[in-house]
């Protein structure tokens, strides 16, 4: 998690140092390397699953489901920071609205993640 803060730092660096003009894509930057560590620590636990590890024993995947959240929270998190500071640019409802984005994204992100397991009797 480390490196990933210390992107954060550098792309913040860089934007106060280059402006506004690169901001997009500073930001564009710093996703693809949120989303490439996401996708590598997915993987590895998929992996792990798959040869019967720690990970996939016992609770019958909702180690996988849990994983998947906590790793998608994380991400919005660290996201959060650099969009919110894209948002305040246009003001207070720049920032309302980038918040409202990010809340409805993790609802939505919940409501796929709950919906296929989902007992409707209980």
């Amino acid at each position: 998690m480390t490196e990933l803060k210390k992107d954060l730092a550098a792309t913040l660096a860089a934007r106060r140092e280059l402006g506004a003009e690169y901001e997009a894509a500073l930001v564009d930057s710093f996703v693809d390397k949120v989303d490439t560590q996401v996708r590598r620590r997915l993987a590895e636990e998929r992996l792990l699953q798959a040869r019967g590890g720690a990970a996939g024993r016992g609770s019958g995947g909702s180690v996988s489901a849990f994983g998947e959240r906590f790793g998608f929270a994380i991400v919005t998190l660290v996201l959060a920071v650099p969009l919110s500071a894209i948002g305040i640019t246009q003001g207070i409802g720049g920032l309302v609205a980038t918040w409202a984005g990010i809340v409805g994204v993790n609802l939505a992100h919940t409501g796929r993640l709950r919906r296929p397991g989902r007992d409707p009797h209980a």
